[in-house]
């Protein structure tokens, strides 16, 4: 899978929709009800792939709505200060607020997610304001699924998708499946089904094709067939502990196993594996090594306390696959 074409483009990639912040539990091994205090950082899994990448040394921009407010000048500052181009953040000006995720970590088996989603900022992106010179200076625009709940963010990413497609950007759909901001599951399968027939990787978990195709124990074996039917090139279905597959138009498959770890707790890990898998693929490290990149900073992730604050570098990753050979 070549992505990279078109290398005098200014970005290796661009993604779109969400940036809020997360408010990470200090005190572990506790409900929520008992802790006192949070650690803040930036959050959403489009925002946290934008700096996972970026941090591993590609160009990364952003599209995206945020408050004009303090949240909003935090994100707009932390991801500029790692390296992420956030000349697509547009402020929203009619006081909307950020997302907020308050995180609880009662074990690393017990961990949830306590979410503000009302009326917030990043589902408002407008199709307007999404611009198409923007889009053509990227080799790939990356979709979150999380972008397509409301409107008009869903037309926003539909808009940024024919976009892509017009000036010869790949696209790659993340399907982030968060069912507190979706109506319905048969809602969630109609636009996840009409973004991925159009991109060009897809990377998932199990449950979340399952959620796509509106049943429960799908195989990889339709899912693949499906979406090859359509643009897809490569596809990507993670089975947790069993580790993840890929799948490509031609009919080769590829598996990688996870990686031993502290796990603390278990968000973050989807984001980081996007963002080292298509870090491994810009350095035409091959597929097999691109799965291997994901799981082991996935494993990295978790093992520690922010999502997108721990994304790794390249070095680190690399040292955990020499330890675990």
């Amino acid at each position: 899978m070549n992505l990279n074409k078109n290398s005098e483009r200014k970005f290796d990639i661009i993604a779109i929709g969400r940036a809020c912040i997360d408010l990470n539990a200090v005190e572990y091994n506790r409900p929520m009800e008992e802790t006192m205090t949070f650690s803040k950082y930036v959050g959403g899994s489009p925002a946290n792939i934008a700096i996972g990448t970026s941090k591993l040394g590609l160009k990364a921009g952003f599209i995206g709505k945020i408050p004009d407010d303090q949240h909003g000048r935090f994100i707009q500052s932390y991801m500029a200060g790692v390296g992420v181009d956030t000349t697509g953040m547009v402020l929203d000006t009619e006081g909307r607020k950020a997302g907020l995720a308050f995180t609880e970590i009662k074990s690393p088996e017990d961990c949830s997610i306590l979410m503000y989603r009302d009326n917030v900022a990043d589902l408002y992106l407008a199709p307007s304001e999404v611009d198409e010179d923007y889009i053509r200076q990227a080799r790939v625009l990356l979709v979150s699924g999380t972008a397509l709940s409301k409107s008009p963010s869903r037309e926003a990413v539909l808009h940024a998708i024919h976009l892509a497609k017009k000036n010869d950007c790949l696209v790659v759909f993340e399907l982030d499946y968060r069912p507190y901001t979706w109506v319905s599951e048969e809602e969630t399968a109609i636009y996840y089904t009409l973004v991925a027939e159009q991109a060009d990787i897809v990377i998932g978990t199990r449950d979340e094709y399952d959620m796509m195709e509106g049943k429960e124990g799908g195989t990889n074996e339709a899912t693949t067939h499906h979406l090859f039917e359509n643009q897809a090139k490569l596809v990507v279905i993670k089975h947790g502990v069993e580790g993840s597959f890929a799948y490509t138009r031609e009919g080769a498959t590829f598996k990688a196993g996870v990686y031993k770890t502290n796990v603390l707790k278990t968000f973050g890990a989807g984001d980081s594996y996007a963002s080292a898998f298509l870090y491994a693929l810009f350095n035409d490290k091959g597929i097999e090594t691109a799965l291997k990149y994901g799981s082991a900073s996935a494993s990295i992730v978790i093992s520690k306390h922010s999502s997108s604050d721990a994304m790794p570098t390249a070095a680190e990753i690399e040292t955990l696959l020499e330890e675990q050979k």
